[in-house]
């Protein structure tokens, strides 16, 4: 089957494992397909930043999805080492402020400046796709509608310095009205047809994604969980 590359390359897998073995079958089945690897929480803090540094020696480009959120000290020396590792995307939460993110972005460069490489993409994150109107109001306790929120968030992180945000694609279109078409969106919650929506909230399948003018997808369980994964994959990209 002939791959679209183009299309292939701004699709994220997540790796969402428990364990490296695990992950590393998952990349296995999915060799020659020039996808990004999303490296989360459970998988990092289980394999570490080994398992980060075998994808790069393989050839793959890594979102390493942590979503950094503490005092704009301890933020900075954590991107620091996160920069270290040669990772093309990383993210923080814009909820931790301007001065937060500026500091990511002065480890960003405090690295570079120890090790030459490629500046990663550093993405904030404004509302997650899991969060509905409700939640946001009620629990979160943040006023108005979830698109609002979002924007404001995305209007922080690129007075910060920030390339992009991670948003759900219900949010792509004004997010770009509002930061510019090369401020760049990375949204989750993307189920194809008919997939299980899961945990998910405000979702949207690979096309109406693409046509909202995302510049990438994160797509998990209906890969990872998927009969055979590398089908269901090369299905979305053909679908896009």
């Amino acid at each position: 089957m002939s791959i679209n590359l183009a299309a292939a390359k701004r699709i994220m897998v997540a790796l969402d494992y428990a364990e490296a073995k695990q992950a590393e079958a998952l990349v296995r089945s999915l060799e020659g397909i020039p996808c990004y690897l999303k490296v989360g929480m459970q998988l990092f803090y289980s394999a570490g930043p080994a398992f980060v540094q075998m994808l790069k020696e393989k050839g793959y480009n890594v979102f390493l999805d942590l979503k950094m959120h503490d005092i704009p000290n301890t933020v900075k020396g954590g991107v620091e080492s996160i920069a270290k590792l040669g990772v093309d995307m990383f993210n923080v939460h814009a909820a931790g402020g301007k001065q937060m993110m500026e500091a990511a972005m002065e480890g960003v460069d405090k690295a570079l400046q120890a090790a030459s490489g490629p500046k990663p993409i550093v993405i904030g994150v404004t509302q997650l796709t899991s969060t509905s109107q409700a939640v946001m109001n009620e629990e979160i306790g943040i006023e108005g509608s979830v698109e609002d929120a979002v924007i404001r968030y995305a209007r922080l992180a690129q007075a910060a310095g920030l390339h992009g945000v991670v948003a759900s694609p219900l949010e792509v279109v004004r997010i770009k009205e509002t930061c510019g078409s090369g401020f760049v969106t990375v949204t989750p919650g993307i189920r194809p047809a008919g997939a299980d929506i899961g945990d998910q909230s405000r979702v949207m399948t690979p096309e109406q994604a693409f046509a909202q003018g995302t510049d990438y997808i994160v797509i998990g369980r209906p890969i990872t969980a998927a009969p055979d994964p590398r089908a269901a994959l090369e299905a979305i990209i053909a679908s896009v």
